[in-house]
């Protein structure tokens, strides 16, 4: 991916050609300039965080923090889905649950919150994050046209009740969005194809993943979008510590069992690169 240094026009045409969307081959520019005034060296992929504008940790205002290695994440539509993949061992849930009756959507919510009861699982809640600090859930987790939609004052709401946040990016662009409020993990996307959602940009693949997984080195990563038993490996070697799952499960004839096969291949694939 390396390309010889030359104006910032040019890396961003030649960002262009690779098939980056504006927004992402923009930033892709920036940072190859920045890299370039840093120190000199513009034949390398950008991939240092203060090439990209991102701030050093530890942070202010920062999130709580979740585990570096969510495992296993599994997206579940309803409460009963959530329990039945926390029993069979799943490490991480998702609740998207969809509905615009709030009754409804609390109702769900704390079932969900129940449901792990009793289990390790950590459960997070997509979109509804006022339910999820009223039913006491774990985290939350937000698009990005959700997370654009929040108030100041809704994200201290969220960070104040000491919920973990979970935020989706497809690109450059999205993940320096979703870094400048600090969430506790970002999720990257779709890294294949995938039918659950149709997907303002084109599937990211392994190598971009890896990229991707350098310059958020700092964050607990999940990569999610097509990801089945095969592609398992190939995925994991990109360094992200999570792998989220919807299909993989829910459409699985016996789901229980794909979960701790999944389950079980991470783990060992993780516990294997912790000892390199």
């Amino acid at each position: 991916m390396a390309l010889p240094a030359t104006d910032e026009a040019l890396r961003l045409s030649a960002c262009l050609q690779l098939g980056f969307i504006p927004a992402d081959a923009a930033c892709i520019a920036q940072a190859w300039q920045a890299q370039i005034a840093r120190n000199g060296n513009g034949t390398d992929w950008p991939d240092q965080p203060q090439d990209f504008g991102l701030r050093p940790w530890p942070r202010m205002q920062a999130f709580a923090p979740c585990p570096q290695q969510l495992g296993l994440y599994a997206v579940l539509p309803d409460a009963a889905w959530v329990g039945r993949m926390a029993r069979a061992g799943v490490p991480t849930v998702q609740l998207r649950f969809k509905s615009d009756d709030p009754q409804a959507i609390a109702r769900e919510v704390a079932a969900a919150v129940a449901a792990v009861q009793g289990t390790p699982a950590l459960l997070f809640i997509n979109d509804h994050w006022q339910a999820a600090v009223d039913a006491g859930a774990y985290g939350v987790h937000l698009g990005q046209e959700d997370l654009d939609l929040l108030l100041p004052v809704d994200l201290d709401a969220i960070r104040t009740a000491g919920l973990r946040l979970g935020v989706s990016t497809h690109g450059y662009a999205e993940m320096l969005r979703a870094d400048r409020v600090s969430p506790s993990y970002i999720a990257l996307g779709a890294v294949f194809p995938t039918t659950l959602k149709r997907m303002a940009t084109a599937p990211q693949g392994t190598a971009r993943l890896a990229a991707y997984a350098r310059l958020l080195r700092n964050y607990p990563l999940v990569a999610i979008g097509g990801i089945d038993a095969d592609r398992l490996p190939e995925v994991l070697a990109s360094g992200v510590g999570s792998i989220g799952v919807v299909r993989a499960l829910t459409a699985a004839a016996n789901p229980e069992r794909a979960a701790t096969e999944l389950h079980q291949t991470i783990q060992k694939f993780l516990a294997c690169a912790q000892k390199r």
